[in-house]
């Protein structure tokens, strides 16, 4: 364990009281791969959130201390961990208050981390999770009878991608009946994801499932099979260029249906970058051939780096959701323009700890769309420059006359 005194930031010790007094108290907060992708963007959020003196886990000691050392405060303390390993996470989940799980692969670790972080007497937020992961920490006993809190799919995708639809639902419509989705970008592909890309093609679902159905959709509000199909070269205006269009239905966008009673449900992963895209086609033929799935992630990673190339990252989910409005048809709208999904995760997963450590979580066993807050998320997003939302139609009405209320108030 590896202490960092540096001079302390009044400021940031302001935010952290006013965030501790609000909590009851002072709260350690572990970071699991602190120095990844997500986890480094977390540690950032937590800091802007008023959390300071965090415990920063991980396998590389260098990478760790470069991540504390951002902190002006120096308060953060590094720990190596590894989920991986035997015992590899009792040192660090001990004497934490909440942990925060930002490593993968997400469908092998399941409910690993979450499992130590209970062990410990610790509240755990994992950023992806899954229905694997609720499953196995049920087989060990609801979490709510010790009064411990679980919060799973505490990121983009899933995450957001559930809670921004259930915000645009109560954004000037009385009812909705369809929604339409297009999420996808440009950016890197970080080992977790490219190992969970591939694991999901056979696992991560509910009851050993798949993680979705490719070409899949919602109809009469229940999945139908080869609903959709595939666009390999076509456009779509929130996105630049010539995009694919893979239509997937996941069994979070099933319970996101299920919640807005919707009728039907078209969700399209769209893949701005040809390497890419190439290569997801090839990936079901060349996984049930045998090749190893270790090498196709790397090809994976290579191919988004050559998609990359001379480009500027990006990344979008562009949302159209019809229903009613004063018994008239009416459709309400909402895209998010980001950088990184990396950071919306770390986002969504620092907002999860912020909330559960308010009190503002029950105990049990959640899904981060179903326990978080869409208007704080909104309002943190954008007031962080995480990202731009613009809204349309029914929902840019609603938000208009909020605005001119608040100005009357």
């Amino acid at each position: 364990m590896t202490d960092h005194p540096m001079p302390r930031n009044t400021t940031a010790a302001d935010r952290r009281a006013a965030s501790a007094s609000a909590a009851g108290k002072n709260h350690l907060i572990g970071v699991l791969g602190a120095s990844g992708a997500v986890g480094r963007a977390a540690v950032r959020e937590l800091r802007a959130l008023g959390h300071t003196g965090l415990r920063l886990g991980g396998r590389t000691a260098s990478a760790l201390c470069a991540v504390a050392e951002e902190d002006p405060s120096g308060h953060d303390e590094t720990v190596w961990a590894d989920a991986t390993a035997p015992d590899g996470l009792q040192a660090f989940t001990e004497g934490c208050d909440i942990v925060l799980n930002c490593v993968g692969p997400t469908y092998r670790l399941r409910a690993t981390v979450a499992s130590a972080a209970l062990a410990a007497g610790a509240h755990c937020v994992d950023v992806a999770g899954d229905d694997p992961a609720a499953e196995d920490l049920f087989k060990d006993g609801d979490p709510a009878r010790e009064g411990r809190t679980v919060v799973l799919s505490a990121g983009a995708l899933p995450g957001l991608s559930s809670l921004l639809p259930r915000w645009l639902a109560g954004q000037g419509l009385d009812s909705a009946s369809a929604l339409t989705a297009y999420c996808g970008g440009l950016e890197t592909c970080s080992p977790t994801v490219a190992h969970d890309l591939m694991l999901s093609l056979t696992s991560g679902g509910a009851d050993g499932a798949a993680y979705g159905e490719a070409l899949a959709a919602v109809r009469g509000g229940r999945r139908v099979p080869r609903a959709l199909r595939i666009a390999e070269d076509a456009e779509h205006w929130a996105f630049q260029g010539r995009v694919a269009l893979q239509p997937y239905l996941s069994g979070e966008s099933e319970r996101l249906a299920t919640v807005l009673g919707l009728d039907r449900l078209d969700w399209y992963n769209v893949h701005p970058g040809p390497a890419v895209r190439s290569l997801l086609s090839l990936l079901p033929g060349r996984l049930a051939a045998g090749e190893d799935p270790v090498e196709l992630a790397d090809r994976l990673i290579l191919a988004a780096d050559l998609d990359l190339a001379g480009r500027k990252p990006y990344y979008v989910m562009d949302f159209a959701l019809s229903g009613t409005a004063s018994a008239q048809p009416a459709t309400a709208g909402l895209t998010l323009r980001a950088a990184s999904s990396y950071r919306l995760t770390a986002a969504v997963g620092a907002l999860s700890v912020d909330a559960v450590l308010r009190g503002e979580v029950p105990a049990g066993v959640h899904f981060a769309c179903d326990v978080l807050d869409p208007d704080t998320v909104i309002r943190h997003l954008r007031f962080q420059g995480v990202a731009d939302l613009r809204p349309t139609g029914a929902a840019a009405d609603a938000q208009q006359a909020e605005q001119v209320e608040e100005g009357v108030l």
